[in-house]
């Protein structure tokens, strides 16, 4: 049975495109073949190929796997590392007060 996954918009399809682009020119850089490489990340051929291609249903760990054997596994650290929306909306959060409500009076 096959799994169905959402569809991704075209802008995030061109990402993980260039994801997979910038990955196989790691590889060549290396001079490392795919067989090599796909015995290294314990995966296939096929699924590397895959990941070279920047295909969504690719698990997470499979890119981890091939960037962990290029060296380039720290990569993974940038993700999210720098957030200046997540920033902007948290300073603007902080700088409204919120008002207290009076506390009760017993009668």
């Amino acid at each position: 049975m096959t799994r169905k996954t959402a569809p991704l918009s075209p802008a995030l399809e061109d990402i993980l495109k260039e994801l997979g682009e910038n990955i196989k020119l790691a590889r060549l850089r290396r001079k490392i073949t795919t067989t090599m490489l796909a015995e290294r990340a314990g995966m296939s051929r096929t699924t590397l190929r895959k990941v070279e291609g920047g295909e969504s249903g690719v698990t997470l760990g499979a890119y981890a796997s091939v960037l962990f054997c290029l060296g380039l596994e720290k990569d993974l650290l940038l993700i999210g590392g720098d957030d200046p929306l997540g920033r902007r909306l948290q300073d603007a959060d902080l700088t409204h007060t919120k008002e207290r409500v009076p506390k009760r009076t017993k009668s």
